[in-house]
């Protein structure tokens, strides 16, 4: 079963530990755990034409992930984010994006194989980051796809990733998440996001309940410390808690979350199980310095 995740891989730096020049993103992050569990995982994204690009693209082959979908941008990069931590582990972030490659993907001739090949597969997931960083037209046209493969049966993955400085206001980023609702079969939303996108204080219950409202078939509302609230448009309703555990680097846990729900969910596990599996890999996440341990690093 392959999945086809959209989005943006950056080189990341990190303020912390002594690892230097790495590389994350939130639908890259997913991806990695994705394919480290046997998943089959096609990501789709664009770098440069750069020896950096050319190690990025290696390192992701090496990871076990699919990269012939990772289009190659004439006259632009990777994007940079570094990450400064506090001393409660919580992150802030600092980015140089503008000339990102990915910006550009839907822009390049071969997006047509990769949106080809994503109607074909049995899972396409992507971000509110995703959808942020390839304007009006790469939305329409990644959120047509979306519709027409959950037409077919295809599961639609989407998580309400919100970064307030990539969106003109809050009102376009609400208007292109509940487009991306509507053709959702599975939401990882995060209680934090969506309260900040609304600017609202709607309790766990209330988010799940308005993506289920909105066209979403069943949904996962990350709580951080207080769990998860799991519903489904069929009227099952649990709220799962969350195992204390101390915070070292709180970068990439939602990531890990996703990928350990879906990896479960892939193999026909129960909503019990698919949390289960989620939270754990958070928790592993939240206990060690960046969003990924890396095992491919670049050479």
């Amino acid at each position: 079963m392959t999945v086809f995740i959209f989005g943006e891989a950056m080189l990341e730096y990190h303020s912390r530990g002594n690892n230097g020049l790495r590389y994350g993103g939130d639908t890259l992050n997913t991806a990695i755990h994705l394919a480290r569990r046997g998943h089959d995982v096609a990501y789709v994204t664009a770098v440069g034409t750069d020896p950096i690009s050319d190690a990025l693209v290696d390192a992701w082959a090496r990871e076990g992930i699919d990269t012939q979908f990772v289009l190659r941008h004439p006259n632009r990069s990777p994007g940079i984010y570094a990450i400064h931590l506090d001393g409660a582990g919580e992150r802030s972030f600092l980015y140089w994006r503008e000339r990102s490659a990915a910006r550009e993907m839907f822009a390049l001739p071969k997006i047509e194989e990769a949106l080809a090949a994503a109607k074909r597969a049995e899972v396409i997931y992507f971000s509110l980051i995703s959808l942020a960083i390839i304007g009006e037209e790469g939305r329409s046209t990644l959120l047509n796809t979306a519709y027409e493969a959950k037409a077919r049966g295809c599961e639609i993955v989407y998580d309400s990733n919100f970064r307030p400085q990539l969106w003109d206001s809050e009102q376009k980023a609400r208007l292109a998440s509940e487009k991306a609702i509507k053709c959702t079969t599975l939401g990882l939303p995060t209680n934090v996001d969506e309260q900040q996108i609304y600017d609202d204080k709607r309790s766990e219950w209330e988010i799940a309940r308005a993506w289920l409202d909105g066209g979403c078939s069943r949904v996962a509302v990350k709580a951080g410390e207080n769990g998860c609230y799991y519903a489904e448009k069929a009227g099952t309703a649990h709220q799962f808690r969350a195992e204390p555990v101390t915070v070292i680097d709180s970068s990439g846990a939602g990531d890990a979350f996703n990928a350990g729900f879906l990896s479960a969910m892939l193999r026909g596990l129960d909503e019990a199980r698919c949390v289960a599996e989620g939270q754990s890999l958070a928790r592993e996440t939240l206990q060690q310095f960046g969003a990924v341990q890396f095992q491919s690093k670049l050479r």
